[in-house]
């Protein structure tokens, strides 16, 4: 399983913080931004070689089609990836004083620029290939965040993700994760990809619908012990689980955009903003391709 990008995305997120766009083009902030976009960008790569590819038979670059695994929860992930590491890149050189529409242009495309990295290294890695599938996702994910910015200069609709853990683990733990921070990047069954809508900032100034209020529409899907089925061998023993139904689910709930809390203090708009890519827990409705509905207390 392929959790390269997802775990790209939780560390430079990490590096997310509250800042201001200033329109004077500031040169020791922008280099300093430069500075630390290459470190950033040359550490994660050499760190992905060392522990993903080094040991790893290489080969002549080729392509791999995986796109029937997981029933895209893999290319939802990188789309979200793309998205907020793009975002990242946009607000560093608003900060630095960079114009709007080089910011936008420059630092959007971040997201796709690491990823299509990790895809080209995945190119000539005989265990897997550079996926198509994966590349349209990286591109989709950093033209939603480049298309709400050029068109609205803000951003309405926002990607999220929430987590909660699911009663496959125990079955495979070693794929799908031995505990919770495992389990967050490596189980696609307990993972939510979210469309958050702000709904007042279509509507007109006057609205007294609250700014912060968002509404969320939410996919996810179940029953999955493998990317394409659920046959498996893990410790010389053959496991069969084919009973178990592989399904997608899709959700409706609402949710809260953090980053459109007014604070004054520059600590508290850094946290705000640097969690911003969680959905806010709240009831939902599920509906899955079975076709079952359920109301879920929080999702």
């Amino acid at each position: 399983m392929k959790i390269k990008k997802q775990i790209l995305f939780f560390l430079l997120i990490g590096f997310t913080v509250s800042i201001y766009a200033q329109d004077t083009l500031n040169i020791t902030k922008l280099k300093t931004v430069v500075a630390t976009e290459t470190v950033l960008y040359t550490g994660t790569m050499i760190g992905l070689h060392q522990l993903w590819y080094k040991n790893e038979p290489s080969t002549s670059f080729h392509y791999f089609n995986d796109n029937q695994q997981w029933l895209y929860m893999d290319k939802i992930g990188h789309s979200m990836t793309s998205y907020y590491v793009g975002k990242i890149g946009y607000n560093a050189l608003r900060w630095s004083g960079v114009s709007e529409k080089k910011s936008i242009w420059y630092g959007g495309t971040l997201g796709l620029m690491f990823l299509t990295s990790v895809e080209v290294f995945d190119g000539f890695s005989k265990e897997w290939g550079f996926s198509g599938g994966d590349m349209a996702a990286n591109v989709m994910g950093t033209g939603l965040f480049i298309s709400q910015q050029l068109g609205w200069k803000e951003q309405r609709i926002l990607l999220k993700y929430s987590f909660y853990p699911s009663s496959y683990t125990e079955k495979r733990p070693n794929l799908l994760g031995e505990n919770f921070l495992q389990q967050s990047l490596k189980d696609y069954n307990g993972q939510t990809y979210w469309l958050s809508v702000n709904v007042a900032s279509f509507l007109s100034n006057e609205t007294r619908f609250p700014k912060w209020l968002n509404v969320a529409i939410g996919y996810g899907a179940d029953g999955m012990l493998g990317g394409r089925n659920n046959l498996f061998i893990s410790n010389n023993r053959y496991f069969d689980y084919s009973t178990i139904k592989r399904q997608k689910q899709f959700y409706f709930s609402l949710d809260v955009d953090l980053t459109r809390i007014k604070t004054n203090n520059q600590l508290l708009a850094g946290i705000l903003n640097t969690f911003g890519f969680i959905k806010f827990p709240f009831p939902a409705l599920m509906f899955e391709e079975s076709g079952s509905f359920k109301l879920l207390p929080i999702q």
